[in-house]
């Protein structure tokens, strides 16, 4: 297919595939995913129409939360190869049509990285240490933590360490958070960006970018009062504008995605003013619930708080942190979990299938760009009974084994043949998580050239979109069970989520659905796209 040609604003409604790198393709066979593994099938992305691909860290890395624990921001884990061939990567994929963007990983570092271990070298009071946020504790003999936050991975978010100080770590233990009032951290990253966009990555992934700066002097946390001490601090934005500039200072300008969980949208609105990020993940859509007015409700409240900044938004399903889409949708309770958070709930796959076929059909005719996790194109469920000897996520461990983590939703995906590893490496080699035994009938090949497979359902859709949505939105009149908009150019989409079927606008003519359409309307839990002549948006 095609490719667009360049546009210097693509990333507005770009299609952006997401590839957690140990879990896509391995290359030379030691059970991993790897940079050889993704060249060899950059053809299948570029044919299924993405715009772009999104990698998870790649760097060194002792891997104690999958990657986002960087010991080196300028080199490959040799687990993943080299840097030149994740520079043959980048230029390969471009040839393609398909731009890099990156996973940079701002608020900490590993305790492997060079920066920390000279600092526990260099002891207290050193100027080693003023890199990160170490702190005496509380207490008689400094046996307390120094103030009572709380992890992101639950529990408390200190370590104390041999000469009696203590670091500050909002995630796992082994990821020290950097202070970003030290002019020497803002330098280094700004020195990080650089030497990717030379590289040729067409933007970066901004990891946690609410959570970077800490308020002086590291209080304790007061609820009900304006100012969190560690998210959504106004000072980020003088940093997000300082990368702005150097993202527009070259030729191709790069683009700045940031990971924003902030429920007030006028101060999420604030971090894609023209002079700070292009786009942020629109986590509030990935949230509700398989209800039209809670779907509804995030369209408008999402659109609402894009338009005063002139930023496009962002849609997205799925990815490497919380529960497929399959899975979540065929349980009673559709909200949003962060990871599994239950073993053994209840889920109707069945179920769950239909509505994700629906919501990928919802997802890819919004205005804005989209991003999909891979394996959401083949339909993946999230994989719920692995055995606790592979967990391998910090927030299984660091729950007391309560929570099963997000290993679940990282399995590596199946490209072919009827048993594991099913073509994500050679036969006989056993991957780094195991893959279930049922998974034959998913694979890449089996659902290829299947008409009603969930890939050729992307397949179609990525096409469609590309060819043919664009311009403004508008809702159509619709039983308050029923999502039904229209686009520029006649095109719409309609998805029924309730139990009577739904009937489409008059004169609308079907172009692709989500599932088989009866002769009394689209059925529950189905998505149609159709076009009709005068939406009189």
């Amino acid at each position: 297919m095609a490719q667009q040609p360049d546009r210097r604003d693509w990333w507005r409604d770009a299609a952006i595939y997401q590839v957690y790198p140990r879990s896509f393709a391995d290359g030379n066979g030691d059970g991993t995913g790897d940079l050889a593994g993704i060249r060899a099938r950059l053809p299948y992305l570029a044919e299924l129409g993405f715009d772009a691909v999104w990698f998870n860290p790649w760097y060194p890395s002792p891997l104690k939360d999958g990657g986002y624990d960087v010991a080196d921001y300028r080199a490959i884990d040799p687990v993943f190869g080299t840097l030149q061939e994740a520079e043959k990567l980048i230029a390969e994929a471009r040839d393609l049509g398909i731009r890099t963007i990156v996973d940079i990983v701002p608020n900490h570092v590993s305790d492997r990285h060079p920066w920390f271990r000279a600092a526990l070298a260099a002891g207290i009071g050193s100027p080693e240490r003023e890199l990160f946020h170490f702190a005496e504790g509380r207490g008689e003999r400094g046996e307390l933590p120094p103030n009572d936050w709380k992890s992101e991975f639950g529990g408390c978010p200190w370590t104390r360490i041999a000469d009696g100080q203590w670091y500050l770590h909002l995630f796992a233990t082994e990821q020290p958070d950097l202070n970003w009032a030290h002019p020497l951290v803002r330098q280094e990253h700004e020195e990080i960006l650089r030497f990717w966009f030379d590289r040729g990555a067409a933007g970066v992934r901004i990891d946690s970018a609410g959570l970077l700066t800490k308020e002086p002097g590291l209080p304790d946390f007061e609820p009900g009062v304006d100012t969190h001490p560690f998210v959504d601090r106004d000072d980020l934005h003088g940093i997000y504008r300082s990368w702005r500039a150097i993202a527009d200072s070259y030729e191709e300008p790069r683009v700045l995605i940031g990971e924003i969980w902030v429920p007030d949208t006028e101060r999420f609105a604030r971090y894609l003013r023209p002079d700070e990020l292009h786009t942020a993940f629109n986590f509030d859509f990935l949230a509700r619930p398989w209800s039209a007015a809670e779907l509804r409700a995030s369209i408008d409240g999402t659109l609402a708080a894009h338009a005063p900044v002139g930023a496009p938004a962002t849609w997205v399903l799925a990815n490497h942190d919380v529960t497929r889409t399959v899975t979540r949708y065929g349980r009673e309770d559709t909200r949003f979990q962060f990871a599994t958070k239950r073993f053994g709930t209840p889920t109707d796959l069945g179920l769950g299938l239909r509505r994700a076929r629906a919501a990928a059909l919802l997802s890819l005719a919004l205005p804005g760009s989209l991003y999909l996790y891979q394996g959401e194109e083949l339909g993946l469920p999230e994989v719920e009974d692995l055995p606790l000897s592979s967990l391998q996520d910090p927030m299984h461990f660091r729950s007391g084994g309560t929570d099963p983590g997000r290993d679940g939703c990282r399995v590596p995906i199946p490209w072919s043949g009827t048993l594991p590893p099913y073509g994500f490496a050679a036969d006989g080699t056993e991957p780094w998580l195991p893959q279930p035994a049922g998974w034959a009938a998913l694979t890449v090949a089996a659902q290829t050239g299947d008409p009603d497979s969930m890939l050729e359902l992307y397949r179609a859709a990525l096409h469609l979109r590309r060819e043919r949505i664009a311009g403004g939105f508008g809702w159509l009149p619709s039983a308050p069970e029923v999502l039904a908009f229209a686009r520029a150019d006649g095109f719409g989409c309609l998805v029924n989520l309730g139990e009577a079927p739904a009937a489409l606008p008059e004169g609308a003519e079907p172009v692709l659905s989500s599932g088989p359409l009866a002769e009394d309307g689209v059925p529950s839990d189905t998505a149609v796209w159709f076009e009709i002549l005068d939406t009189r948006l």
